[in-house]
């Protein structure tokens, strides 16, 4: 293992010298015997010319497939600067998703200059797939299925699946279609190759199975895989006829970049279709996901300065407040957003509905009593230990006040939690991504729900003004 790591590192630092090229080429054995994606990352840094020159050393099987690999920024690139005709036959070897993926990024005018070299069936079929939305079911599917009647022999099914030809990775099921390639069932190699060869593939049948609809949201299909631990997925058409398939691969890429998603929304970085590379997106574009809800949330936030200023008075005569301010602000964020996380994940995994909010808001609650008690009797210590020393006034003792800062946090915890819960459930009942409810919003809304439960209990108790 670590020889093979070596022999990786040894391989990017060839490729990205300029003229590491004549070293790449003694290392094409190494290439061979390892894992595609591998390669692909290996030499994704060379400059184009030099990855023609090695391409020439694999198969256009194996060019596909380590091309199909390479970030889609370097995809563009590589085929901008080679010939229409060469890049048609790497083209045609890519899996049929990442060719429409590819395909859809080309200009209107690249496409045109593309299509006349490829040939009739995977010309037919980019056009089909790129037709479909980048977030359903059709974007995502591929066409490299085997299909089989169910009126054949097992062994006449083996010799056909042998004809179609498809990938390793999308063989485990064979799907048995009638004559207009509606769906009718499916048949696993499995089945097909333990089954006797004279006994019809109708005999071997499994009629009762999950499929997708072409214009179902990716997201929806990843969950169908996920839940029923899929390898892949038939996706039909509004008449059931099959059109692709959904393998777990792509149901993977869907679920980690609905994750991405939700984290950037969640900590208030605004989505965005393009590149979401750390290292391909420029300092600007950082910029652009990150300021509005920033700027949003500090104007926001003029509410908390404006309710400090307005207990101006009471901070003056017990300046001991102001030492634990912060604690009970932070603490009241943090009780938000973890409540806010539970909930927002709850039901994206269709754990909590909006019917049941009432049973959600009731378990919060009881759970934001048992934290405000552990963490208002953590509060009373820490005031009562760490301030023995702090001029407070002659009327009060440091036991009354620290007990009131500790009610004063527990009170937050509390409204902060069902806060943290509520508001994703809203945002859901009116249709919006719980996720928007981003975690430094709700930080924002507590702070100021703390800062009018703090000093209105200090104002109340102590007679401050």
């Amino acid at each position: 293992m670590r020889l093979y790591k070596n022999e990786k590192g040894t391989l990017r630092k060839m490729a990205q010298d300029f003229q590491g090229i004549d070293q790449m080429m003694l290392m094409v054995p190494v290439l061979k015997k390892m894992p595609t994606v591998d390669v692909s990352e290996a030499i994704s840094l060379m400059e184009n010319k030099d990855l023609l020159i090695l391409f020439n050393e694999f198969s256009k099987q194996e060019q596909g497939e380590i091309f199909a690999e390479f970030p889609l920024v370097k995809q563009l690139s590589f085929f901008q600067q080679v010939s229409k005709k060469l890049f048609s036959k790497i083209f045609e070897e890519m899996p049929s998703d990442a060719r429409a993926d590819l395909f859809q990024l080309l200009t209107q005018q690249e496409q045109v200059d593309l299509l006349p070299f490829l040939n009739k069936k995977i010309r037919e079929d980019v056009l089909a797939l790129s037709s479909y939305p980048a977030d359903t079911a059709g974007g995502i599917m591929i066409t490299d299925f085997a299909t089989v009647s169910k009126n054949m022999s097992c062994f006449e099914a083996i010799q056909k699946v042998r004809r179609d030809a498809p990938s390793k990775k999308t063989i485990y099921y064979v799907y048995v279609v009638n004559e207009d390639q509606t769906l009718v069932g499916f048949i696993t190699l499995k089945d097909l190759i333990i089954a006797e060869p004279d006994v019809l593939v109708e005999e071997e049948l499994h009629s009762d199975f999950i499929f997708g609809y072409v214009s179902e949201s990716s997201e929806s299909i990843a969950k169908k895989i996920d839940k029923y631990e899929l390898v892949a997925l038939p996706i039909i058409n509004d008449k059931n006829q099959l059109v692709g398939i959904v393998t777990h691969d792509e149901a993977i890429d869907v679920i980690q970049a609905e994750h991405t998603e939700d984290m950037e929304r969640f900590m208030g970085i605004m989505s965005s279709n393009e590149e979401v590379d750390y290292n391909d997106t420029t300092i600007f574009g950082h910029f652009k996901k990150r300021v509005v809800w920033l700027v949003t949330l500090a104007i926001v936030g003029i509410i908390s300065g404006l309710i400090i200023h307005s207990y101006e008075g009471a901070l003056a005569q017990m300046m001991i407040l102001a030492l634990y301010m912060p604690m009970v602000a932070d603490t009241g964020g943090n009780a938000g957003s973890q409540s806010a996380t539970v909930i927002i994940r709850a039901l994206a995994l269709g754990q909590v509905t909006l019917k049941s909010w009432v049973k959600v808001l009731w378990k919060e609650t009881r759970i934001a009593l048992m934290l405000s008690v552990c963490l208002g009797l953590l509060a009373f210590a820490k005031v009562v230990f760490l301030s023995w020393e702090t001029e407070i006034p002659a009327a009060y003792s440091l036991v009354s006040i620290g007990g009131v800062i500790a009610l004063a946090l527990s009170f937050q915890v509390i409204s902060s939690t069902i806060i943290g819960a509520t508001l994703p459930l809203i945002v859901r009942k009116f249709g919006g991504d719980p996720a928007v409810v981003a975690s430094p919003a709700i930080t924002t809304i507590v702070d100021i729900s703390g800062l009018l439960i703090y000093f209105s209990l200090a104002a109340y108790f102590f007679n401050l003004k």
